[in-house]
């Protein structure tokens, strides 16, 4: 087949637009992509094409979303800030700043990356919201370049393309599938799993081969059937198709229920489209009719929408040859919905500009609200569960419609409804009974709340009770406003009881001078808010002693690293203009420190060096010279303060280094059964010493383990690397760092 020209593809996206949007500015989309074209003039991409080829490819997938002329220009545009030497100015300037600000936002987000770090992992995710909520085609534009690279990952290392893949699979299939858009979150999902487990990824394609072949006449005989029963009922113009299941849903329906692919109910599914809403449940009749329903396997989305605006009816039935399938049943406004969601909804109900564009996108200023007073555990935590979490629908008295992430319980149904009604709540009622505060609701359940105006309030309970940020937030407000003075009691109770437990006293805490600074990262103006804080959940006593601890022990050891470092720079002056005789240097540990001797070297446990890793060293207080590896944040030069860099030195590996060196990998796997044995099979087969693991699952089904190993050097540490990597279900194997 001939190949494809970029003015070709060019083409070919023009085309794609002339055929939904007649209005669009063809002239301003042609000189965006002269501009890139120029922009990039003669970068490649790792597959031998030109650079230019990927804003097209972006384009074409935004233009399929039709949406509009300047998200169209911003996508040509997107990597012209990040890759080339244009500006922020330049494309304000030729084209608009609208564009320029959607090109900035997806060039901010391009730096978004998975990490263990939580602080980190916050700061970008917080800054995600932040730009979607200013303009959502900022993160559709974001997910169309995400889904390129997934499509054209083969062309990069196997590390990366796991360390892509589980970033997909972790972030942006969740948005996709948050804002609606259903068919970007089911490739996004299936071109993850192609690298996060391959084998299961090839099983399945190859089972879905043989049950397709073997299954063709029955699904065109059931859509024939379908078709006709539709066609004596007189509704107009249906559509009706079937397809198999998405690898990726196949693969979590399997490993959910544990089932074998024969067992999944659903692996078949047909879909109905019509013009009409009362046309769908006229459908729903004429499918139990032909075929028997499987009993509480009927959805109705219709009457109570998704968040993210799907609606549909789902219903499973079996047909004549006992083959169960899935059903669904759905207007055409309602499927372009589902496939191309909030850009979808704008094509149906709005304009992309204008204040109707308030609504689509409030909850993510929720949730940037409902995260204001939370530390980085606690938002990466909330924000999972309120932005990928499964929900729950239940019911008011009235039959309105509240949607919940499973587990709620009726403090978060009361929290949701009004902050009034959950700082009064006494009681609640569940389908009729009465039920403690601790239940948690199901879907279809109708929940009354009790309130009382002699209620006192929320308990410090419920913050452990509810599931939801919303919920946690505002209890944390109610106690933060209603009991400041109960709060700066408590805080100091606790505060002073975890000082005499760290073994310190109040005097030495004001007299070392440490409180004002401790005070000021914290961001608290005086004590009493610090207090305040730990008594209504918003802070820590522990995390508190501990910076102070800390900060304490700097200090009375500042004073010997002092004089360290001033007899160090003496001792370089002294020899300034002098010639440098060679002679044989000390080490210790494995370390060469320069000009100074005996000294005492640690090895930084954010990072962990061995022998071949470039590494730098860090004069600390009372420590000695810690040694981190050169590609540790706390090691970038970016990132150190400028009344530290005296404290910075070089060090280097010795020729007389230690037979072992200890060092930490994080394992991010697909939980499944015997993983720990496999892990720990191939760590017996590379022949290191296992000196620390320790492993915990994710609500979300997935395991990290925690291992400490001791190698002898960079090359040994890779081997096991890429031994583990080799494990079925293993995403992601990284030497943690800073």
């Amino acid at each position: 087949m001939a190949m494809v020209t970029v003015e070709e593809r060019y083409e070919h996206l023009e085309k794609t637009i002339r055929g939904y949007n007649i209005s669009a500015d063809l002239g301003q989309i042609r000189a965006a992509y002269e501009y890139a074209r120029e922009c990039h003039g003669s970068q490649m991409r790792r597959d031998g094409t030109p650079y230019i080829t990927h804003p097209i490819h972006v384009a074409q997938i935004v233009a399929e979303m039709r949406l509009d002329s300047e998200s169209i220009i911003a996508a040509l545009l997107h990597d012209c800030i990040e890759d080339t030497d244009s500006s922020y100015e330049d494309i304000a300037r030729m084209f608009s700043p609208t564009i320029a600000d959607i090109v900035d936002g997806v060039t901010k987000l391009t730096r978004v990356k998975y990490t263990t770090m939580e602080e980190e992992q916050m700061e970008n995710l917080r800054k995600m919201l932040f730009a979607m909520s200013k303009d959502i085609r900022v993160i559709l534009i974001k997910i169309a370049d995400r889904l390129h690279n997934m499509r054209t990952m083969e062309y990069q290392t196997p590390a990366k393309q796991k360390k892509k893949a589980f970033e997909t699979m972790e972030i942006y299939a969740p948005i996709a599938h948050r804002l609606g858009l259903a068919r970007m979150k089911w490739e996004l999902e299936d071109l993850s799993l192609k690298y996060l487990d391959p084998v299961a990824f090839g099983e399945i394609e190859k089972t879905l081969a043989a049950v397709t072949a073997e299954h063709s006449r029955f699904m065109t005989e059931i859509q024939e059937e379908i078709t006709s029963r539709l066609a004596d009922m007189k509704i107009v113009e249906p559509t009706v198709y079937g397809r198999v299941k998405h690898p990726y849903s196949i693969y979590r329906k399997m490993y959910l229920q544990e089932k074998t692919i024969d067992e999944l109910y659903d692996l078949f599914a047909f879909r109905v489209l019509v013009n009409s809403v009362s046309d769908c449940y006229n459908v729903l009749g004429v499918i139990h009719d032909i075929y028997k329903p499987i009993l509480g396997r009927f959805k109705d989305y219709i009457a109570t929408p998704k968040p993210n605006m799907y609606q549909s009816l789902h219903t499973t039935v079996i047909g004549d040859d006992g083959i169960p399938f899935e059903v669904q049943i759905r207007t055409f406004e309602m499927h372009a919905i589902a496939e191309y969601g909030v850009a979808a909804h704008w094509k149906y109900k709005r304009g992309l500009h204008g204040e109707h564009n308030e609504g689509a996108y409030e909850w993510i200023r929720r949730l940037l609200e409902n995260q204001e007073d939370t530390d980085a555990e606690e938002f990466i935590h909330s924000l999972k569960i309120d932005l990928f979490a499964d929900e729950v629908f239940v019911f008011t008295p009235r039959g309105d419609v509240v949607n919940l992430p499973v587990g709620s319980t009726p403090i978060d149904f009361a929290y949701s409804i009004h902050s009034v009604i959950g700082n009064t709540m006494a009681g609640a009622r569940v389908n009729g009974r009465i039920v403690g505060f601790d239940y948690q609701l199901n879907t279809g359940d109708i929940v009354e709340i009790n309130t009382s105006k002699s209620a006192r309030g929320p308990s410090r309970d419920w913050i452990k009770l509810a599931k939801s940020s919303e919920a946690r937030s505002k209890i944390r407000q109610w106690f933060k406003r209603e009991r400041r003075e109960e709060n700066v009691a408590q805080g100091r109770a606790a505060f002073e009881s975890e000082l005499k437990h760290a073994g310190l006293t109040m005097s030495q805490v004001t007299e070392s001078g440490v409180l004002p600074g401790i005070l000021k990262q914290s961001g608290f103006q005086v004590l009493d808010d610090m207090y305040a804080a730990i008594g209504y959940g918003g802070y820590t006593a522990i995390k508190a002693v501990n910076r102070i601890r800390s900060e304490i022990r700097q200090q009375s050891r500042a004073a010997a690293i002092e004089k360290a470092v001033q007899a160090a720079a003496a001792a370089k002056e002294t020899q300034a203009g002098k010639p440098v005789l060679p002679k044989k240097v000390k080490s210790e540990k494995g370390i060469v420190v320069e000009g100074l001797s005996n000294c005492l070297v640690k090895f930084s446990k954010c990072c962990t060096p061995v022998p071949g890793d470039e590494i730098a060293g860090f004069i600390t207080r009372g420590y000695g010279v810690s040694v981190h590896r050169r590609d540790c944040p706390n090691a970038d030069p970016e990132r150190r303060s400028p009344a530290e860099q005296g404290r910075w030195i070089k060090v280097s590996w010795s020729d007389d280094l230690r037979e072992t060196y200890s060092t930490a990998l994080e394992v991010v796997c697909k939980d499944r059964n015997n993983l720990l044995v496999d892990v720990s099979t191939a760590l017996s087969t590379c022949k290191v010493s296992v000196t620390g693991l320790n492993s915990h699952a994710t609500a979300d089904g997935f395991a990290i383990f925690h291992i400490t190993i001791s190698v002898t050097d960079s090359v040994q540490l890779e081997q096991v690397m890429r031994k583990i990597h080799q494990i079925s279900g293993v995403m992601k194997v990284n030497r943690p760092a800073g």
